[in-house]
């Protein structure tokens, strides 16, 4: 029979899973290469219409667990509050849009915990939501899902870089006097409209960077034990075998974050889960059991 812990015991069992985690990290960066040859799992071909079928059953996972979901979700919108005020007052306005997208290129990674909820939904486990997202510190491969996450943050990085040399190239190097000077100077220059042009083609690539690294192998490290070489080329592969579909579903992801921020970020309370657990339908509909 399950008993209710205090808080003492929670908070050490929570000690015990994060000295677990780094452990598991350690080993998975010690072995990174072991299994690299092993074989890969089998890529189906999906078409854009299963895209939607995803997306239904991701929303059926979301209104299952909407009301935990809703809570953990919650950080991706006071996160991005927060960023954009920082954004604002330490002359760092340029970045607030390649902040605000860059969302996407850690979404894999960051929908984890989500992925977790359906896998056991999926398998008719008896859930408590937060805690069992939380659980997933416990997966076998959990290492191998941190190493994964720390190259898109990354890739992250390398795309603010990567876009803060624009805007000193176009714009800068001097930050703005103010936002509504930036936003005449963008639409109303023609060194404006280069750092558009540019900023989205970087930020494109860095888009497909991550889509192929990423779309299939965080789910598949969570559900089967694979090395991470084998979890990024099936990947990378899923990506190969549909290029139209990913492709549609990656405009799809970029549609939904931006609608989702649009009311003071406060859509991504409900974007980001939705987007989350549909990933694992359409991992499930790429890579056959």
């Amino acid at each position: 029979m399950d008993t209710i812990r205090n808080p003492v015991e929670w908070s050490l069992d929570q000690v015990r899973l994060g000295a677990s985690a780094f452990a598991s990290v350690g080993r998975a960066l010690g072995h990174a290469d072991q299994d690299i040859f092993a074989p890969a799992p089998a890529v189906r071909p999906i078409a854009v219409a299963n895209l939607a079928t995803a997306l239904r059953r991701g929303f059926a996972d979301f209104m299952a667990y909407r009301t935990d979901v809703v809570f953990l979700c919650v950080v991706y919108p006071v996160a991005g509050i927060i960023l954009a005020s920082i954004s604002f007052k330490h002359g760092m306005l340029p970045l607030l849009f390649p902040l605000a997208s860059g969302f996407a290129l850690v979404g894999p990674f960051a929908g984890i915990g989500l992925y977790e909820l359906s896998r056991r939904r999926e398998q008719a486990v008896s859930v408590a939501p937060w805690p069992d997202a939380f659980g997933v510190v416990r997966a076998p491969a959990f290492g191998k899902i941190v190493a994964l996450g720390v190259v898109l943050v990354a890739i992250l990085l390398l795309w603010l870089v990567t876009a803060q040399g624009i805007y000193d190239l176009t714009l800068g190097p001097k930050p703005p006097p103010s936002a509504a000077a930036f936003l005449r100077d963008i639409f109303t220059t023609g060194a404006g409209w280069t750092l558009i042009v540019a900023g989205c083609g970087a930020g494109f690539l860095y888009a497909v960077v991550a889509l192929m690294v990423g779309v299939v192998s965080f789910p598949l490290l969570l559900d089967r034990d694979v090395s991470l070489g084998v979890a990024v080329w099936t990947s990378i592969r899923a990506v190969a075998v549909n290029p139209l579909a990913l492709a549609a579903w990656g405009l799809i992801v970029a549609s939904g974050l931006v609608i989702g921020s649009i009311p003071m970020l406060l859509g991504l309370v409900i974007v980001m889960p939705v987007l989350g657990h549909a990933t694992w339908h359409l991992y499930r509909m790429l890579v056959p059991r």
